[in-house]
């Protein structure tokens, strides 16, 4: 098997492949480019009541890019509702050297020195593909989230790929569409110049508002 690089792995964005492994365990990746694909509107993002007043109440402090391995490990760990994750060392690697490009990125949900929710994803142009998230608290991967769409709102993404639609997606509005129409939305997106603004220090909350629903 030969070796991928970040450059082959962006390259595979570009066209709209991404990788997995069969486990965390399985030391090989495969190539997926499924039939419907999973993305969640930027425009139609749904901020359920509940997760509007965590927001609010400033329980979690959210950092970007700072702790971004610990992330992606959290995320390849098993757990009771997850016993089986598809990132292995092959991907670890790769997403690392990503990160140290500047081509991904993460969001925490921290309290206090405690890690407790996060995400990460990679960013191309004006594309951004989730990859994975944890909780270990209620909420924590929600709050992640959240601001995870504001600061793609403010740096002018035009897309957010999720891959697949989950319950857990849905409830945000995420929704599927058909392969061709993906393609096409991800063209538009790699015409387009976007910033990844890390270290957004303003209000979230009030940049889901400004075009989120609630409910």
């Amino acid at each position: 098997m030969f070796a991928l690089t970040p450059d082959l792995l962006l390259r595979a964005y570009a066209v709209g492949i991404f990788p997995m492994a069969e486990s965390a365990e399985d030391a090989e990746v495969f190539w997926v480019d499924p039939e419907q694909r999973g993305i969640l509107p930027l425009d139609g993002f749904h901020l359920p009541r509940r997760l509007k007043r965590t927001l609010r109440s400033g329980f979690f402090e959210i950092r970007c890019d700072t702790a971004f391995e610990e992330v992606v490990r959290a995320c390849a760990e098993s757990t009771e509702d997850r016993p089986k994750t598809w990132i292995n060392d092959e991907i670890v690697r790769l997403y690392l050297a990503l990160f140290r490009r500047g081509c991904a990125h993460s969001v925490e949900a921290w309290r206090g020195n405690e890690l407790l929710g996060g995400l990460y994803g990679v960013r191309l142009r004006a594309a951004f593909f989730g990859e994975s998230m944890f909780s270990r608290t209620t909420d924590a991967s929600k709050v992640a989230l959240a601001h995870l769409v504001a600061r793609l709102k403010l740096g002018g993404f035009r897309l957010l790929d999720t891959q697949f639609v989950t319950s857990h997606l849905e409830q945000f509005g995420a929704v599927e569409i058909s392969r061709s129409d993906y393609h096409a939305r991800l063209t538009e997106a790699l015409t387009a110049d976007a910033h990844f603004p890390a270290d957004f220090g303003g209000d979230a909350l009030s940049v889901l508002q400004s075009s989120t629903l609630t409910s």
